[in-house]
């Protein structure tokens, strides 16, 4: 059994087809059957059910396709290690970006590092806090940009910024000529947060535990969802000014400022000491941490720097 063949194998099962697997991996359909049959033939047993719309895997094929995919996974990885080893940081890295964050700097940080770092190929993940931060500790994520991030082992981090939490209002709302409202009259409004786990209920729960005020909201994952909530009027949504810039230079929200106390949260770069690219990922970490402190230099996003780094656990292996 080859390489060769496992990455066939898995790009037919993927595909469904043998002349779109054949065109994909640009080789001849003859060529790519027959490989099948040979892998077919040294393993005893039948791994595609051909049919009429193309084939899909036997049962016994299933399960190499998921052995294969990890084993190509793996590879990569191999090839990762050694690449960055050399001179110049190349290869993959997986950086996470929370969805209110991703969309402001998602294209700054991906032109940043086209240019200062080429080699690199950049795979970027959107999520909601705590599932980046679960991705981060089982090593599907090289880097990420964490909210309030939990402490654990094995990963490096660079405190950046203190982010301040606003009221978004359509422009047509009371609301929207107010210069702040209190934490304690917000939620006599109706509010929509996302749902726990997340890390904005948990910081919005825990200030409304110190000051006795029930944070009664809707809940909601979906960024693009609470902004229609919020442009229709239905709900008033609590996310960082950085969240929905667009909506607002498109005239089509408010952002009113909290006080009585003022909710924030924490953001920081986080780089996994398990990351099969560590030279990779620092330098992703870096050039982020850069182009994040200049969008805050220059207004772009509303916070404080902070540039706290921690104390990370030694990696003697990755040097």
């Amino acid at each position: 059994m080859e390489i060769r063949q496992l990455k066939y194998f898995v790009q037919i099962a993927e595909s469904g087809n043998f002349s779109r697997a054949a065109e994909i991996l640009r080789i001849a359909q003859p060529s790519l059957s027959q490989q099948m049959k040979n892998l077919e033939e040294e393993l005893g047993v039948d791994l595609l059910l051909r049919h009429a719309r193309g084939v899909t895997p036997t049962e016994l094929g299933q399960q190499l396709y998921d052995h294969a995919r990890r084993i190509l996974q793996e590879v990569d990885r191999a090839k990762d290690v050694v690449r960055s080893r050399s001179r110049n940081p190349s290869g993959k890295v997986s950086v996470g970006l929370p969805t209110s964050a991703c969309r402001g700097l998602g294209l700054p940080l991906i032109s940043a590092l086209a240019e200062r770092q080429p080699n690199i190929t950049l795979h970027v993940v959107e999520a909601m806090t705590g599932y980046l931060d679960d991705f981060l500790q089982h090593g599907r994520l090289d880097v990420a940009l964490l909210y309030d991030h939990k402490a654990f082992e094995h990963v490096a981090w660079t405190e950046m910024m203190v982010e301040d939490l606003m009221l978004f209002v359509p422009p047509h709302h009371p609301l929207a000529g107010a210069e702040a409202v209190t934490f304690r009259e917000m939620f006599d409004l109706p509010v929509v947060l996302p749902g726990a786990p997340n890390v904005m209920r948990t910081v919005i729960e825990q200030f409304a535990a110190r000051h006795d005020v029930v944070p009664a909201a809707m809940a909601c994952d979906s960024l693009p969802t609470i902004s229609r909530l919020v442009q229709s009027g239905r709900a008033l949504g609590v996310m960082p000014h950085f969240a929905f810039l667009d909506e607002m230079a498109r005239g089509e929200m408010v952002a009113i400022p909290i006080v009585e106390p003022t909710p924030s949260w924490r953001l920081s770069v986080v780089v996994s000491q398990r990351t099969m690219n560590p030279r990779g990922a620092e330098a992703v970490a870096e050039v982020m941490a850069e182009v994040i402190a200049a969008m805050v230099e220059s207004g772009a996003w509303r916070a404080k720097l902070t540039g706290e780094k921690s104390r990370a656990e030694p990696r003697a292996a990755a040097r």
